[in-house]
C-alpha cells in the first residue's frame, strides 16, 4: 500500500490536533479551581474574582473557574467576592483547587424583604425605554455594573415582581438594520442582577443575598422580561437600585464559557494593556428620562464607588456627548391596599 505525502502530511497534522488538545485539557484540568461555601460545602455561583490591577473573571454557577501562571503569568493575588460571604485574598503561588468562603451574617431589613401577604393589590408598570440605534448603546463588558435608581412612589408596601432590561438588537446585514424583521446576530449572554438600597443617593446594602442571573438571546426581542415575585423584594422608602453586570456567553445550555474577557494591545512604550471585550447584546441608553439615575462603577477594583453617569465625573463616553444618561429599565410592581 503506497502512502503519499499528502497523506502523512494529513496523518501528522491530525495527530498534533490530538496531542495538543489533550495537552490542553491537561491544562485546563490542572488550573480548574472551586469556590465553595466553608460550612454547607455547596458551590458559590458566579463569584467575582479579581486581580488587583482593574481585572479579573468570574467563576461559573458551579463555583468554578479556570487559573494558573500561564494564563496570568503578571498576577500574584485574587480577590475573591460574592454576596452574602466575607471577602477572600489569597496568593496565586501554589494556589489549591478548592477555595472556602466565610458565610457573612447579615441583617436584612424586614421592611425590604418579607414573607408572601395575600392582600388586594393594584399592578403598576413603568415601560422600559427601547432603542435600536446601535450609536445610542452602552457596550457592555464584564468590567462594569450599571445600576439604575427608582423611588418608591407610594406611603403603601410595594413589591417588585418583574424588571424589564432593554436590549438592542444588531442586524446581519448592516443595509437592512432598520427593517424590523432584518435577520439578527445570534448571542447567548449570561447576566448578572443585584438590588440595592439607597445610601445617600448610591446603592448600598443588597436588598437580598439571592443570586440572580439570566441569559440572554437575540429571541428574547427588545427586552428581557425578568421575573423576581418569588424573592419577595420590597421597595424600600427611600427607593432602590437594580443592577446589570454582564458574565460572558454561553452555550445552548446555559454554561457560562469561559470566553476571552480581555483583548491583549501593545502600546507604543512596548508594555501589554488589556482591553476588555464587548459583548452582545447592547444596552440602548436613552434622553427620554427627565432625571440622571444610572450609576456605574468598576467591578474588580476592591472598594471603587458608584459614581453617576453624567458629565464631569471624569466618565470617557460618547453617550454623554449625545445627552443620553440614563439605561431605562422598565418595572412592574404590586402596591397593596390598606386594609
Amino acid at each position: 500500500m503506497r502512502i503519499n505525502s499528502v497523506s502523512l502530511e494529513t496523518i501528522s497534522l491530525t495527530m498534533h490536533k490530538i496531542l495538543f488538545s489533550l495537552f490542553l485539557i491537561g491544562q485546563l484540568s490542572f488550573a480548574q479551581i472551586t469556590i465553595k461555601d466553608s460550612i454547607s460545602t455547596y458551590p458559590i455561583s458566579y463569584a467575582t474574582i479579581s486581580f488587583g490591577n482593574g481585572n479579573g473573571i468570574f467563576a461559573d454557577d458551579e463555583g468554578q473557574f479556570f487559573f494558573t501562571k500561564k494564563l496570568y503569568p503578571d498576577i500574584d493575588s485574587l480577590f475573591i467576592s460574592a454576596l452574602g460571604f466575607k471577602d477572600l485574598n489569597v496568593a496565586t503561588n501554589n494556589l489549591p483547587n478548592q477555595l472556602l468562603m466565610q458565610p457573612e451574617a447579615s441583617e436584612l431589613d424586614e421592611v425590604f424583604i418579607g414573607v408572601t401577604i395575600d392582600r388586594k393589590f393594584k399592578e403598576e408598570k413603568l415601560k422600559p425605554s427601547l432603542d435600536d440605534d446601535y450609536y445610542n448603546c452602552w457596550l457592555p463588558t464584564i468590567e462594569s455594573e450599571i445600576a439604575v435608581y427608582f423611588p418608591k412612589t407610594s406611603s403603601k408596601d410595594q413589591k417588585i415582581t418583574n424588571v424589564q432590561f432593554p436590549i438592542a438588537l444588531e442586524s446581519k446585514d448592516w443595509e437592512k438594520r432598520n427593517r424590523k424583521n432584518s435577520d439578527k446576530k445570534k448571542f447567548s449572554t449570561l447576566f448578572k442582577v443585584k438590588f440595592y438600597q439607597n445610601d445617600n443617593g448610591v446603592p448600598g446594602k443588597a436588598l437580598t443575598y439571592e443570586t440572580i442571573v439570566f441569559r440572554a438571546t437575540e429571541k428574547d426581542g427588545d427586552a428581557y422580561d425578568l421575573n423576581v415575585e418569588d424573592y419577595d423584594i420590597y421597595i424600600p422608602k427611600d427607593g432602590f437600585f437594580v443592577s446589570l453586570q454582564v458574565l460572558g456567553y454561553t452555550n445552548k445550555a446555559g454554561k457560562l464559557l469561559p470566553n476571552k474577557k480581555y483583548k491583549e494591545i501593545k502600546s507604543k512604550t512596548g508594555s501589554i494593556v488589556k482591553i476588555p471585550t464587548n459583548f452582545r447584546p447592547l444596552l440602548p441608553f436613552t434622553d427620554e428620562i427627565e432625571s440622571k439615575n444610572t450609576y456605574i462603577k468598576r467591578v474588580f477594583i476592591n472598594g471603587n464607588n458608584w459614581v453617576k453617569f453624567e458629565k464631569g465625573n471624569g466618565l470617557q463616553s460618547s453617550l454623554l456627548k449625545r445627552d443620553l444618561f440614563n439605561y431605562g429599565i422598565g418595572l412592574t410592581y404590586k402596591t397593596y391596599k390598606d386594609e
